[in-house]
């Protein structure tokens, strides 16, 4: 019998990449499906990107575009709105909401970024659609509208101008209204400008291991323009820089932070600091003014602890602590507030409640609370403030210090809130904050409180200073 050996070549042919494969998630996909998650949870902006940026495992450069967008649609979307009513003969609330949000990301790039050349902005979107696997026949509706934007631009109204040329404030109404009658109209149209252009970035220089003045030379010397802040002492404003803050020489090395002048010379206010007192941070969140009284602990000696009941916080306050002052003594705690008040036995020098809030000041700097935030809200925000300073005062040792502060502009949080507290608890009044705060800050104190209102390197904040007798 013939036996035959046939020798088979085995060739592995590789498989045609699918549709959906070939198509990568760029940085208008991310801008586009970020604002279909706001809309369906209004949950906070920054988590929901930061987890879609890792989803589609955006670049550096890709993920400040996609940011850029987000930020600029939530800051615009009113005048966005507009134009896409004038070039779109569908209802908008009948449309797709990632081709409604596809358009607006369209004609932001469109209208306000003119380093993007017009096809790129309607082509890039356009792929955004087919990475979503939305249907062919839509990726011409949107398509043509973006590209009956360019033809008509000079007939549309202008950037931040309505159908009448009145100016197109960008705000829900029910917060315009009540800005009008607390500030004026002129005041109101100021902030609503103010929080309608992106803000300055501004950091606090960790004057425990380099002096404001080094650290500035250090950023020139890396070709970093800035300038010292308007009001706080350890201010340092970046105004052109746009690029990851973890990439600015000195963040390893904990020689600054991220925080806005306001919350920066909040911490101020619980001055003058008692030499070897025990103070207590009772809202740390992600522990910036935690940091700044770790900055003074080795001047005066302070006992400090500061607690946080949210553990994504909480993980957070403590990896800043670690890079911000690695040695630093001060105890951390995952607790609420209520929970560390019914078993703490020390008595507080001072103590700083940094209250959750409606956020109206920081609208600017995040600019989906103005969408997310209805009127009726800041009753119940009031009322869980009240509770946070219910159980702060019996925290606080006689002759000492209680600071209440928030981001809002809204008196139900402010004003109302202290008055409320002080019919209760007769053991303490309100001081005037002006000794603890720099000159320059002066100008910034109404009625014996801090409440600065939204301006270039400073946002809308409160904040009391409450003594105990």
């Amino acid at each position: 019998m013939l036996l035959c050996h046939l020798s088979l070549k085995v060739i592995i042919v590789p498989k045609t990449p699918t549709k959906s494969q070939r198509i990568q998630k760029t940085a208008r996909f991310a801008a586009i499906e970020t604002l279909c998650r706001l809309e369906r949870t209004r949950a906070p902006i920054k988590p929901l990107f930061e987890s879609l940026a890792e989803e589609c495992r955006l670049a550096a450069d890709d993920r400040g575009l996609a940011m850029n967008i987000v930020y600029g649609v939530l800051r615009q979307r009113q005048y966005l709105g507009i134009l896409t009513t004038r070039l779109c003969r569908h209802p908008l609330h009948k449309l797709d909401p990632f081709i409604l949000h596809a358009l607006e990301v369209g004609l932001y790039q469109l209208f306000f970024l003119d380093r993007i050349p017009e096809s790129a902005a309607v082509n890039e979107t356009v792929n955004a659609l087919k990475a979503a696997r939305i249907p062919a026949r839509l990726h011409g509706f949107v398509n043509g509208i973006l590209r009956e934007a360019i033809r008509r631009k000079t007939s549309l109204p202008a950037a931040g101008k309505d159908e009448t040329g009145s100016l197109c404030l960008n705000h829900p109404t029910w917060l315009t209204d009540r800005w009008q009658r607390h500030f004026g109209e002129k005041e109101m149209l100021r902030i609503c400008a103010c929080n309608n252009r992106e803000p300055l970035l501004v950091l606090r220089v960790n004057t425990s291991r380099i002096s404001t003045e080094l650290f500035r030379d250090l950023l020139n010397r890396h070709s970093i323009n800035c300038r010292a802040g308007s009001f706080a002492p350890e201010a340092v404003v970046l105004p052109e820089y746009q690029g990851t803050i973890s990439l600015l020489p000195g963040y390893d090395e904990g020689l600054f932070q991220v925080q806005d002048e306001a919350t920066q010379l909040a911490t101020l206010l619980l001055r003058p600091f008692v030499r070897g007192g025990f103070y207590l941070d009772a809202c740390a969140g992600l522990g910036g003014k935690t940091c700044h009284i770790v900055q003074l602990e080795s001047e005066f000696d302070l006992h400090i602890t500061a607690i946080e009941p949210e553990l994504h916080r909480y993980q957070k306050l403590g990896e800043n602590l670690k890079r911000f002052s690695p040695a630093a003594c001060c105890a951390t705690r995952m607790t609420s507030l209520q929970d560390f008040a019914g078993h703490s036995t020390t008595q507080f020098q001072g103590v700083l409640v940094d209250a959750p809030c409606s956020g109206t000041g920081v609208t600017g700097r995040h600019p989906d609370i103005r969408w997310n935030r209805l009127e009726e809200d800041l009753q119940r925000y009031q009322a869980a403030q009240l509770d946070l300073l219910e159980h702060a005062a019996g925290l606080v040792a006689r002759d000492g210090l209680l600071v209440y502060a928030t981001c809002s502009l809204e008196p139900e949080e402010n004003l109302i809130v202290i008055e409320k507290f002080l019919e209760n608890h007769g053991d303490f009044h309100l001081a005037d904050p002006s000794p603890c705060l720099p000159p320059e800050a002066g100008r910034l104190i109404e009625n014996d409180v801090f409440c600065p209102r939204p301006d270039e390197t400073i946002d809308g904040f409160f904040a009391a200073r409450l003594l105990r007798r």
